[in-house]
């Protein structure tokens, strides 16, 4: 198994990294490393609270482990999902997180439906922010999450917290609606506060497009993305980066 050879890189005192290799294998460590998550996770705690995100990296990650020979290493039954950000959809809508991730396998899996805490962000959307939040400190228990997955865009930003937005400034609440004016509109979102405060976040960028914002965001000493306030000494937030992607970093040997 790749996870078992290959050990993620310290890049500062906020971030480690890993290049597992290309697209197809870097997939596959990225599978790998969530079920490993999910074990200890379950072995420890007797359940594995993770917040999804979006895009096309976990779409592919949600069908390989909805599959054959991943599925049946995995307590689904002891599965709490919950979501890092969504737009202001309907469940049933293709440019929801949500029926993304259901739709790509993670739907057939015997989660109990009360552990699939999807985000309402289709309407009252501020105050089902306020009511997510809740919902997260009631299923917690003032546990952190186990993991949180999260992309980043060609902009910088993660989850919905996009550059220059007001939620970046959030440093109490959990979870807010956030307007994106650069797309007139509407997301639910975790705060950086939030995203922090998880024992594992780890931030998948896989492709040739990301490798200009990828070698900006780990090399920029200033903070000028929203990407970049992931991570602290205490939680580093654990990059994992195709070859493509990586293609222009100085990799330390």
């Amino acid at each position: 198994m790749l996870i078992e050879k290959l050990i993620p890189k310290s890049w500062d005192e906020r971030k480690d990294l890993i290049v597992p290799g290309n697209s197809a294998m870097t997939l596959t460590f990225c599978v790998e490393h969530f079920v490993a998550t999910a074990k200890k996770a379950i072995q420890h705690h007797d359940a594995f609270f993770v917040a999804l995100s979006g895009g096309s990296t976990p779409k592919a990650l949600f069908e390989k482990l909805s599959a054959s020979p991943y599925k049946e290493l995995i307590q689904w039954e002891k599965i709490h999902l919950f979501w890092s950000d969504e737009r202001a959809v309907p469940p049933t809508s293709e440019e929801s997180n949500y029926h993304m991730a259901l739709s790509s396998g993670l739907g057939q899996m015997p989660i109990p439906k009360a552990q699939i805490h999807r985000m309402h962000a289709e309407d009252n959307i501020e105050n089902n922010a306020q009511l997510y939040e809740q919902t997260l400190v009631a299923t917690l228990q003032g546990r952190p999450f186990d993991l949180i997955m999260l992309g980043m865009g060609e902009d910088g930003h993660t989850a919905s917290l996009f550059p220059g937005t007001a939620a970046l400034q959030e440093q109490v609440r959990l979870v807010v609606a956030n307007f994106i004016p650069q797309k007139n509109a509407w997301r639910m979102t975790f705060t950086t506060p939030c995203i922090n405060q998880a024992n594992l976040v780890v931030i998948y960028v896989l492709g040739s497009p990301k490798r200009t914002i990828l070698k900006e965001v780990l090399s920029s000493p200033t903070l000028l993305y929203p990407i970049q306030y992931v991570g602290t000494p205490t939680h580093k937030a654990l990059w994992i980066a195709d070859e493509a992607a990586a293609e222009n970093l100085s990799l330390r040997k």
